[in-house]
C-alpha cells in the first residue's frame, strides 16, 4: 500500500517507540513526506532526522486533518496529550495507540468515536524486527485494519487479537520481551567472567549467540524446542546446563512469574 493510499500521518510522539516506527516506515520504503511529528523532546532515535531537517516536526499539534494518528506518547501524558489532537480529526481518522496500558474506552473518552486501534509494538522495530499485537475496536473496517497493517509491519510482523485483555498479555511477552533477551545477555555474560573470560569477551560472546539464536529461530522452520534438541547431545555440555535451566525451579516457572508481573502491571495501567 501506498503513502497515498494510507493519507495524512501525526505522529505524536518521537521517543524510542514512535522514532523506532518512523524509521522502519522509511526503511520499508514508505514515503514519509505525509509524516507530522508532534513531540517537544525527540528522542535519539529522530534527533538526526529533525535536526536535518529531514521530517515534518513540531512542538504543537499543527493546523489540518489527518487520516491517521499514531499515539507514541508515555502513558501518563495521555490524558494531557490527546485532547489538543481533536481539531485535526475528521470522521473516518483511524486512531491507532501504542501507549501502553490505555484502553480503547480512555482514547474514545478523550478523542471521541473513532475507528480505533491498540497495538503493541516492540523496539527491534526499530531494525525491522520488530512485532506489534494489536487489537481493533468495532469501528475499524477491512480497509482500516489494511493501512494499520501497511505502516506497523514496516516495522516487523503484526499479528491481531480477538480480546482487548490480551494486549495486556502481548505487552508482557513481546512489548517487554526484548528487556528480558537483553538480560539475558548479560547474565551470560557475568557467568563467562566467574569462569574467566576477560568482560569484553564474555559479552561479544553473549551479544552474538543471543543474536544469532534468535535470527536462526527466525529462518528456520523447526520449532524453538527442535532447534533445542537439535544442539544437545545426550549427556553433553549443553545437556549438563539445561539439566539446571530446565528443573522445576529453573527458567520457566522464573519466566511464568516475571512475565505474570508484567502482565498484572499493564492491568494495573489500564485502570488507570
Amino acid at each position: 500500500m501506498s503513502a497515498d493510499a494510507i493519507g495524512r500521518i501525526l505522529l505524536l510522539g518521537g521517543g524510542n517507540m514512535g522514532g523506532a516506527m518512523l524509521r522502519g516506515w522509511a526503511a520499508a520504503g514508505l514515503s514519509v513526506d505525509p509524516v507530522h511529528v508532534v513531540d517537544p523532546h525527540s528522542g535519539p532515535a529522530l534527533a538526526d532526522l529533525v535536526e536535518a531537517g529531514s521530517i515534518r516536526h513540531s512542538t504543537i499539534v499543527p493546523e489540518g486533518l489527518f487520516d491517521i494518528v499514531v499515539v507514541a506518547v508515555k502513558p501518563q501524558m495521555v490524558s494531557e496529550a490527546l485532547p489538543p489532537l481533536r481539531p485535526v480529526l475528521h470522521e473516518g481518522t483511524i486512531v491507532v495507540s501504542v501507549a501502553a496500558g490505555t484502553t480503547i474506552a480512555t482514547l474514545e473518552a478523550l478523542l471521541g468515536p473513532h475507528p480505533t486501534i491498540r497495538a503493541m509494538p516492540n523496539t527491534p522495530a526499530l531494525i525491522g524486527r520488530g512485532i506489534t499485537g494489536c487489537f481493533a475496536n468495532a469501528a475499524v473496517d477491512a480497509s482500516g485494519r489494511a493501512k494499520a497493517d501497511a505502516l506497523l509491519s514496516a516495522s516487523g510482523a503484526v499479528v491481531w487479537v480477538e480480546s482487548e485483555g490480551d494486549i495486556d498479555a502481548v505487552t508482557a511477552v513481546s512489548g517487554s520481551g526484548p528487556a528480558y533477551v537483553f538480560h539475558l545477555a548479560e547474565a551470560l555474560a557475568a557467568a563467562g567472567e566467574t569462569l574467566g573470560l576477560a568482560p569484553e569477551l564474555a559479552m561479544t560472546l553473549a551479544r552474538h549467540t543471543v543474536a544469532g539464536a534468535g535470527e536462526l529461530m527466525i529462518r528456520s522452520e523447526a520449532a524453538p524446542d527442535q532447534l533445542r534438541r537439535n544442539v544437545t547431545s545426550p549427556n553433553g555440555t549443553t545437556q549438563a546446563a539445561l539439566d539446571i535451566l530446565m528443573a522445576k525451579d529453573g527458567l520457566s516457572p522464573l519466566m511464568a512469574r516475571a512475565v505474570t508481573a508484567a502482565r498484572d502491571r499493564a492491568r494495573d495501567l489500564s485502570k488507570g
